[in-house]
């Protein structure tokens, strides 16, 4: 599922900046990589080993401006009435030596972290930016999806395999919107938006639901800071459409092969919904009574600022997501709730690490070849690492939204703002708020506070260098 970056659109914020410095080492998070890492990926190279020439495929690839680190090629073609989706991934292992310097390197960062300011990689950007970024300069080599999909959007076959790709284009996701609204874009984007659409009715019969959450930009505006969100554009669902597919068609194989790693979801706690429902009142954003939260998230928009507000709060509904490896027994819970589907995590081993082993799994299963010994024996450890290392992302990105709210409000002390209360501890002396305008969360203090309440707080402390910000009842 799509994941919100935040991203730093001032030209100059000393003290974001430095505040944003100070989260990395708190969580030891450093962009470089050691001398050992960096010469072995100078030397690395792809792997010998049977590979289909399939350089005939005109794959594109469509990601954000600028984007380097490119995990995937897209090429679909009309099959009769139904589509071939083929979807090629970099094949990351093919560079990897498994116990080597990149190995290590790479189960110690677990994941690619992404700042408002600085991205740390996963892999060194000799890989992830150069011989295994799917970049449209050459050759390169690539784990091939070809998927047969009916007339009604659902997956009939799947083949997974190794091959040889060569990207035609660096596509952006405004550029294929661009060209799908005035006409002119080829046939393989007219066909994405097709497939893309059906995929979506079908997650909506299953009630599955994917959501779109915004990106966040902090801006700076003379002396101001502020959140900005840019709501995604639909191709982004469409292609998120085609990378989901994939991973249910991952999770099939594995689940019928009886070994592999699983992206799973409990269902939402109840409490959480009701958190959110508190949220959505707090901004004004009505949620009929009887309406599923799946139903429910279909109607927000989140080109309006308040429904952006609460897409972004709707992660809280993603508290429990973890990894479930198998070898022989299948797991007692292997669904993912909020896409009432099996699913794994196939699609981007340039940012994630448990990528690479779900991908290994899957090429020896479709060729029905033995699983590599040293998958195998990641297996079991994988999960704690992808988790920890999950947890530390989602801590990185709650710490850098609370220090720029706290920017964002300096300087206002004393000020009162509207909004509702959206959960208390059990002493009633202390919950959070959210606020109507700006679109942000705080502390809030004081005695018998009114859960679920609309109210009137006063900003008491805005803290930038604890990141905090404290409300009281006035």
């Amino acid at each position: 599922m799509p994941r919100r970056q935040i991203r730093l659109a001032a030209a100059d914020g000393g003290e974001v900046r430095a505040g944003l410095a100070r989260i990395r080492e708190e969580l030891d998070i450093a962009p470089e990589f050691p001398p050992e890492v960096l010469a072995e990926a100078a030397a690395a190279s792809a792997g010998d080993g049977p590979r289909t020439d399939r350089t005939d495929l005109a794959f594109v690839t469509i990601d954000p401006p600028g984007s380097m680190d490119l995990d995937q090629a897209l090429f679909i073609e009309r099959d009769g009435t139904g589509f071939r989706v083929h979807y090629a991934i970099a094949d990351v292992a093919t560079f990897v030596r498994p116990g080597g310097a990149i190995d290590l390197e790479a189960h110690r960062r677990g994941v690619t972290m992404y700042g408002p300011d600085v991205r740390t990689p996963l892999h060194p950007p000799t890989l992830s930016e150069g011989a295994a970024s799917l970049l449209p300069d050459g050759d390169r080599p690539a784990i091939l999806w070809t998927m047969r999909v009916d007339s009604a959007g659902e997956g009939v076959a799947v083949e997974c395999s190794r091959a040889l790709v060569r990207s035609r284009a660096r596509l952006d996701y405004a550029s294929v919107q661009a060209s799908l609204d005035n006409g002119t874009a080829e046939e393989p984007l007219v066909l994405l938006r097709e497939f893309g659409l059906l995929r979506e009715e079908r997650e909506r019969v299953r009630g599955g639901v994917t959501l779109p959450i915004p990106d966040q930009e902090v801006v700076e505006s003379g002396d101001d800071w502020t959140l900005r969100y840019r709501a995604p554009l639909l191709v982004e669902g469409w292609n998120a459409q085609v990378s989901l597919m994939t991973g249910m068609a991952a999770a099939e194989l594995m689940l019928s092969g009886k070994i592999g790693v699983l992206r799973t979801l409990p269902p939402a706690d109840p409490r959480d919904l009701e958190r959110l429902r508190r949220t959505a009142k707090a901004l004004r954003v009505p949620w009929p009574d009887g309406t599923t939260y799946a139903a429910f998230i279909r109607t927000l928009d989140p080109k309006e600022p308040a429904h952006a507000a609460l897409l972004t709060s709707s992660t809280v509904l993603l508290r429990g997501a973890g990894y479930t490896s198998f070898a022989g027994d299948l797991p007692d819970q292997p669904l993912h709730a909020a896409l009432a589907s099996e699913y794994s995590h196939v699609t981007a081993p340039l940012r994630r690490l448990v990528d690479r082993y779900a991908l290994e799994t899957c090429v020896a299963l479709s060729g029905g070849a033995a699983v590599p010994e040293w998958v195998r024996a990641a297996l079991e450890t994988v999960p704690k690492e992808m988790n920890e290392a999950d947890g530390r992302s989602h801590k990185y990105e709650r710490m850098v939204l609370d220090l720029v709210e706290a920017e964002l409000l300096k300087g206002h002390e004393g000020a009162t703002f509207d909004g509702v209360v959206v959960d208390v501890e059990k002493d009633g002396s202390r919950g959070h708020v959210q606020l109507q305008s700006p679109a942000v969360e705080g502390t809030l203090v004081g005695t018998s506070l009114p859960l679920g309440e609309r109210v009137t707080v006063r900003l008491e402390e805005a803290n930038v260098a604890k990141r905090s910000l404290r409300f009281v009842l006035p």
